[in-house]
């Protein structure tokens, strides 16, 4: 299971209890000089990463920005999984091609029988061996860019430029702590006050967020970077799922001019919105936290085809691959419905 999304009734909403989530994860790393036994080496590693969560979509972004699909294969299980593990059933016969297995707990058990804690993704997996490398999420796309550069395409954009890395990751672990987590403190509280405390710190900084994106195209620097991509993955949910089933609901990202620009910006970016497929993302929600949502129904709206109406933000200016270029289309096994202008 996802930690963001558990559907065992009860172990997130604790009455009286702020959600913490459980950021232990195994963490060992693909390197260079393999200091942790795991060498980069192209066609070795099977990402898993399902559309519906945020967390995965942040590799997968990150992937298709720096043209690392013909190093690392891509598996995707489908929205909705069990308490046991995410399920491979969008694949015939519910069958990862590559690794051969229906559940991705089956990967997580070969390295640590009975693993413990929750089976999470995004995980890279060492095909060869069928074990879990790391289910890190935080790591694996910064290792994308620094350690897997042989790799990358020609015009890769540098996502974690070095003189900028300090800012980023000080913009990242507050977007992390009152944004990508916040939405989940708001939507897991298991009191009123907690979910009053969650939901003030979010807008607070979303608030922030709309002041410091009114006058530069990006978050950190005039290019787009990891910050970038850690933000965007939670307002492309934004308005289909935390507006109203995390009761994030002051205003809905459309509401705020500066932030819904930007996420169209970035949306219509190659490697954002060619990675979002919405069906998948409320599925996934509305029907997995059946503590918050027990009727199982999946609301029709809203019209994704919003997302392509035009933004603006390049009066801004900034480049945004650098000196680098766009990723050509998406291999044909891993396109998402095509959008159509409303």
């Amino acid at each position: 299971m996802s930690d963001d999304s558990d559907s065992t009734p009860g172990r997130y909403v604790d009455p009286g209890h702020e959600y913490t989530r459980d950021t232990t994860y195994i963490e060992d790393r693909i390197t260079q000089d393999a200091r942790d036994g795991w060498p980069v080496e192209a066609g070795r590693y099977r990402l898993v990463a399902a559309r519906a969560c945020p967390w995965a979509n942040r590799t997968v972004i990150s992937r298709r920005l720096l043209g690392l699909e013909g190093a690392i294969s891509l598996g995707l299980p489908g929205p909705t999984h069990d308490a046991r593990s995410w399920t491979f059933d969008l694949d015939p016969g519910g069958i990862d091609p590559v690794l051969g297995i229906e559940r991705l707990q089956e990967a997580f058990f070969k390295r640590v029988p009975n693993y413990p804690r929750g089976i999470t993704v995004p995980a890279v997996v060492d095909v060869p061996s069928g074990k879990v490398v790391t289910n890190n999420f935080p790591q694996i796309t910064l290792d994308f860019a620094t350690e897997w550069t042989a790799f990358h395409r020609d015009g890769a954009p540098d996502l974690y430029p070095e003189h900028l890395r300090d800012e980023i990751d000080d913009v990242a672990e507050v977007v992390f702590r009152d944004v990508n987590n916040g939405v989940y403190r708001a939507g897991f509280a298991g009191s009123q006050g907690s979910y009053e405390r969650a939901y003030h710190r979010l807008f607070d900084r979303l608030d922030w967020l709309e002041e410091r994106l009114s006058s530069q195209r990006y978050l950190v620097g005039d290019t787009i970077t990891e910050a970038d991509i850690r933000l965007f993955t939670t307002l492309a949910r934004f308005d289909a799922v935390y507006h109203g089933h995390f009761k994030c609901n002051r205003n809905k990202l459309t509401e705020m001019p500066v932030l819904w620009a930007y996420a169209r910006d970035l949306f219509q970016t190659p490697g954002f919105g060619d990675t979002i497929d919405f069906d998948q993302i409320k599925k996934h929600y509305y029907i997995t936290h059946s503590d918050i949502n027990p009727t199982g129904i999946v609301p029709a709206g809203p019209d994704p085809r919003v997302w392509l109406a035009p933004h603006d933000r390049d009066e801004l200016g900034g480049r945004p691959f650098g000196d680098g270029t766009p990723p050509p289309p998406p291999p044909a096994g891993e396109r998402v419905p095509d959008l159509t202008p409303a």
